[in-house]
């Protein structure tokens, strides 16, 4: 189980707690970016998150001095800190949960000391950074932890070391880092996998599928968690914008995964109200097959069985066969009890 810094319990199983993933579908415009929060939040998202990268934590100087363009792109599309925080803060005043995917400690520090994130997102890249893992635990912050391009050994080795730091507030999510990816790659049973694997955490599915289908299936199979990318044009040019959902979609998506929980239900057969009320309705009653007199003795060959179910169910017609009859019946009449002679009179 994740129990979140505002109190709700992320646990396999539970409604899925559903996070629109922003990245930089934004554009680095923080009135954009607010479009955005406001989109979410009208689709029924549970949280927003961002990305916290700068040119400086994402790549090294080698590799701008071979990419010199991707040095601006990246500083272009990035927020700084004090907008992080000014949209961490909307965020709150229209009653949705922030956070971001921080690359360095300094950006740990701040969505947790400064934006008060309820999580913090491990992006798949980083799964086999034990040091930065273990920075991250020490926080004590509950931490989403995505596994895309990960062996089983690197997410227990991942897992291992922030246990070891003293932190067993995390949600594992299964993914599959393609951008995007296609449904006989997603490999969803996985998810079982690791909720035998990992029997005390809490699972859930970072989903790069195009739809809303994969999703609703993960939560089929007990996602707590389901993320998925987000922007308000997906016809714009940008990172991943191109897989993103637009409004539209991801409020189906939302509305598809709560209907696909509440339809879950529970293990135990239980039948509702609404059902037990159809068995009148639906099931059979006993009824004569043929004309019958007063004093005859019933057989079974004279027994039928018809709607509605509102007289002897069809399931007592042993009871019933070799019953004395106090009237007359006709044939397709039901048979009622007290047309029957009481047995210890018979």
């Amino acid at each position: 189980m994740m129990i979140l810094k505002n109190g709700r319990k992320i646990i396999n199983g539970c409604e899925p707690y559903i996070v629109a993933e922003l990245n930089s579908s934004h554009n680095g415009k923080i009135a954009i970016a607010k479009e955005m929060i406001d989109a979410a939040k009208a689709c029924g998202c549970d949280a927003v998150k961002f990305q916290s990268w700068s040119a400086e934590s994402l790549y090294c100087r080698d590799y701008y001095d071979q990419n010199p363009i991707s040095k601006r792109m990246v500083s272009r599309f990035s927020l700084k800190p004090e907008e992080l925080l000014e949209l961490a803060q909307y965020s709150k005043s229209i009653g949705i949960d922030f956070s971001s995917t921080p690359y360095s400690n300094p950006e740990v520090d701040f969505l947790v000391d400064q934006c008060q994130a309820p999580f913090i997102k491990v992006a798949s890249m980083d799964i086999n950074n034990l040091p930065y893992l273990r920075y991250i635990a020490k926080k004590g912050v509950p931490i989403l932890l995505s596994t895309g391009m990960a062996d089983i050994e690197e997410i227990k080795e991942a897992v291992q070391e922030i246990e070891n730091a003293g932190n067993r507030n995390v949600c594992i999510l299964h993914c599959v880092s393609l951008y995007p990816v296609e449904p006989q790659d997603v490999n969803l049973r996985n998810m079982a996998m690791l909720k035998e694997t990992f029997p005390d955490y809490a699972v859930g599915y970072s989903d790069h599928t195009v739809g809303s289908q994969t999703a609703c299936a993960a939560v089929a199979l007990g996602a707590a968690v389901i993320e998925k990318h987000f922007t308000l044009d997906n016809k714009k040019i940008g990172w991943d914008n191109q897989m993103a959902t637009e409004p539209a979609d991801m409020e189906e998506l939302v509305t598809g995964c709560h209907m696909v929980h509440s339809a879950l239900g529970h293990y135990e057969r239980v039948l509702s109200p609404g059902e037990l009320g159809q068995r009148i309705k639906m099931r059979r009653s006993l009824v004569a097959a043929v004309d019958m007199e007063k004093g005859h003795v019933i057989t079974e060959k004279e027994l039928t069985a018809k709607r509605p179910g509102d007289g002897i169910p069809v399931g007592q017609y042993k009871r019933i066969a070799g019953r004395v009859l106090i009237k007359d019946l006709q044939k397709d009449q039901k048979i009622l009890e007290e047309y029957l002679q009481e047995r210890g009179s018979e």
